[in-house]
């Protein structure tokens, strides 16, 4: 099973969606979680809203620092993705075991202003993002890729 950790400043939304996804449609294949380097220390309500319209349950969502995942000791994680361009650009821990990583930046829903009809409409497009890159991961061999050739492939989904 591949351990994988989404990354965003806030671990609010974007990467609680993607952490919440993956699980959910991984089929045992994977294990998210997710991670913030400014964490916001609470889940965005519009994020289970949109969760819950797809039968997608919280099971252990939770906002959280991503020193959780740096130290020595932590569960070893194989992929990280950030899913935001402000936690791309930050200075990241030395991952353990040194994961291979991606860039998939989605527009932060959270930072919407407006009423709630057009935040949720954010929220929405945000995960359907995700959930077309998550998907396109889920159909990839990952288990017989070569590291640079996963990477490669990684990267492209995140292009996309």
């Amino acid at each position: 099973m591949k351990r994988v950790l989404f990354l965003c400043t806030g671990n609010s939304a974007r990467s609680i969606l993607a952490e919440a996804y993956l699980n959910h449609a991984g089929s045992g294949r994977f294990r998210a979680f997710s991670a913030g380097s400014q964490p916001a220390g609470k889940v965005n309500a519009f994020a289970i809203e949109v969760l819950r319209e797809h039968g997608i349950a919280l099971l252990e969502a939770r906002s959280k620092s991503w020193n959780e995942f740096a130290h020595a000791g932590a569960q070893h994680i194989d992929l990280i993705f950030t899913v935001c361009d402000n936690a791309a650009g930050e200075a990241c821990p030395v991952w353990p075991g040194r994961p291979i990583s991606a860039h998939w930046g989605i527009a932060d829903p959270a930072a919407v202003t407006g009423d709630d009809v057009e935040k949720r409409k954010a929220f929405r497009e945000a995960f359907a993002s995700l959930k077309r890159r998550i998907d396109r991961l889920l159909a990839l061999p990952v288990e017989t890729l070569q590291p640079a050739q996963l990477k490669s492939k990684l990267d492209e989904i995140g292009r996309g």
